[in-house]
């Protein structure tokens, strides 16, 4: 059975989470010619499912592959997808299917949104990532030397089809990694996410657990509801990036070899740490963040580079403002505000705690 959550704002648009979705792929192209499927070599075999439904639907299908994970996210391979929609004379009419992780989704959605000034794109995510955070909400980026998503664009795809199916082919620990988007959820909007997973903390680190479906459904309805209501990030919708100041940081320290969902879990960790000192969240939810986030098989801690260069990476965060750093702190469970300029004395406290001392 598949659920619907809308998301609502100028162009709303609807994520269906099930199984059998391909059948809706055509409605949402309707009236397009030729449609461009960007994809990875890795995702070859289920690509060609797409286009399988895509030409027996009467479209032109131009498979456009692009590199795995952050290496695709690169203003080269965006050229070179822009060239490849010239060549087969894409017009506004025309549009994008994005199918794979929150990095194809990113790029894709950032070719669709340059090409022609905007052309349709549906996403699907083949990941537990990109189902709850990255095709939804209308994100699209690549990224530079600076860091990471620092160049795209807010654009609301049509449509995004969530195949619960697909995530049983995903590695354990990518899935695992996705996880930490649902737990952000859980934290500062919908605490029955983290009542399910504390349910059976071993079922919850799989897609078979009995309420993975629900878990999806309500993590995309805590983006959809905020994102509805602030796309372009002017205010509320900063409170969906809790944990991930630290945890960009951390990514582009590593090169990208550090899942994103690891990442964010270690930065969620520190938030809650710098909201405890602060004052403002209680000793119970401030520990519970650490019995979720290692009961689901995510990391509790990082030991590479030091403060000093993490601090220096975070005043170019997309919520800095000139040298101040702003993170999303949580004053209660699922109240979270942004804390401006917090003291030094208490991020490097703070830190101690995830950096790799800190019991794993």
């Amino acid at each position: 059975m598949s659920v619907r959550v809308t998301v609502d704002g100028a162009s709303p648009y609807d994520v269906v989470i099930g199984d059998g979705l391909m059948r809706e792929l055509p409605q949402m192209l309707s009236g397009a010619d030729r449609v461009a499927v960007v994809h990875t070599d890795s995702l070859a075999a289920y690509a060609s499912g797409v286009f399988d439904t895509l030409r027996s639907s009467g479209f032109q299908v131009l498979p456009i592959v692009v590199p795995d994970a952050e290496a695709g996210k690169q203003l080269s391979v965006a050229g070179e997808c822009w060239e490849a929609l010239g060549a087969a004379g894409f017009t506004r009419n025309d549009a994008v299917v994005t199918v794979g992780g929150g990095a194809v989704t990113d790029l894709g959605g950032w070719v669709a949104a340059a090409w022609l000034r905007g052309v349709r794109v549906v996403h699907v995510p083949t990941t537990l990532l990109g189902m709850v955070d990255a095709a939804v909400g209308g994100k699209t980026a690549i990224n530079t030397s600076a860091g990471k998503n620092l160049v795209g664009a807010f654009y609301p795809p049509v449509g995004v089809l969530c195949e619960l199916a697909v995530l049983e082919t995903l590695p354990r620990a990518d899935y695992i990694a996705g996880l930490a988007e649902v737990v952000k959820a859980g934290f500062i909007a919908d605490p029955v996410i983290l009542d399910l997973i504390e349910s059976d903390l071993a079922a919850a680190g799989t897609p078979r657990a009995p309420f993975t479906q629900e878990i999806i459904q309500r993590a995309v309805a805590v983006k959809a509801r905020v994102v509805g209501a602030d796309l372009t990030e002017q205010g509320l919708r900063e409170i969906l990036n809790y944990g991930h100041t630290l945890g960009h940081a951390i990514e582009k320290s590593e090169n990208y070899t550090w899942r994103h969902g690891d990442a964010v879990a270690v930065g969620m960790l520190f938030a809650a740490e710098l909201g405890r000192l602060a004052g403002s969240l209680d000793d119970v939810t401030a520990d519970r963040h650490r019995r979720v986030i290692a009961g689901v098989g995510l990391p509790t801690s990082y030991d590479g580079v030091d403060w000093e260069h993490l601090r220096a990476t975070m005043a170019v965060d997309k919520k800095s403002r000139g040298s101040r750093l702003r993170f999303v702190v949580l004053d209660e469970l699922a109240v979270p505000r942004i804390m401006d300029s917090p003291p030094e004395d208490a991020l490097i406290a703070a830190f101690s705690t995830v950096s790799g001392k800190a019991t794993q």
